[in-house]
């Protein structure tokens, strides 16, 4: 057996950076959802591959996002939020949602005000409103931790998808 320190990295092996997060992450599947909130100026929302299932009892999701993101403002003071899954068939809501200067909730999207005062997008495959219980900072993000207080898992047609830095849906 070889002792660690005698061990060489693949010639393909590179030194941390956020160029090299990317490109591994990249390669990462993951289900794509939209966030939302009510800001002062009016309802706010943005795509997010970052959400996380953290605990059932009580029941806890969390996901990153950045503090330089026009979102940010609102998620960082509000009460409650929405987390929404999208299906496949939403990609062009799900683009709108990461696309930087996008009028959002302009009527491309169909959305109402949901509990709590949060907006609800309509026909995705499941939406939460969730009450925020922390922000943890992490880098050029904030981990946001959420407690579920309502819900709708009745949407119906298969998860969109985020790979390779493009919306899929998934294959059979």
């Amino acid at each position: 057996m070889t002792a660690p320190s005698d061990l060489v990295p693949p010639a393909a092996a590179r030194l941390a950076s956020p160029d090299l997060l990317r490109s591994v992450f990249r390669r990462h599947a993951a289900g794509v959802a939209v966030i939302t909130a009510c800001g002062e100026a009016g309802p706010v929302g943005f795509t997010a591959t970052s959400l996380t299932s953290v605990s059932a009892e009580p029941p806890l999701v969390s996901f990153g996002i950045g503090t330089t993101g026009s979102s940010w403002p609102a998620i960082s003071c509000t009460d409650h939020i929405g987390v929404h899954i999208l299906g496949e068939h939403q990609e062009e809501l799900a683009a709108t949602f990461a696309r930087s200067g996008a009028d959002r909730f302009g009527p491309a999207t169909s959305w109402r005000e949901g509990p709590e005062r949060v907006p609800v997008l309509d026909d995705v495959l499941a939406w939460l409103v969730c009450r925020v219980v922390g922000r943890v900072p992490a880098g050029d993000h904030r981990l946001v931790i959420a407690e579920v207080v309502h819900g709708d898992p009745t949407g119906t047609g298969r998860p969109l998808v985020y790979h390779q830095g493009r919306f899929n849906g998934l294959r059979d």
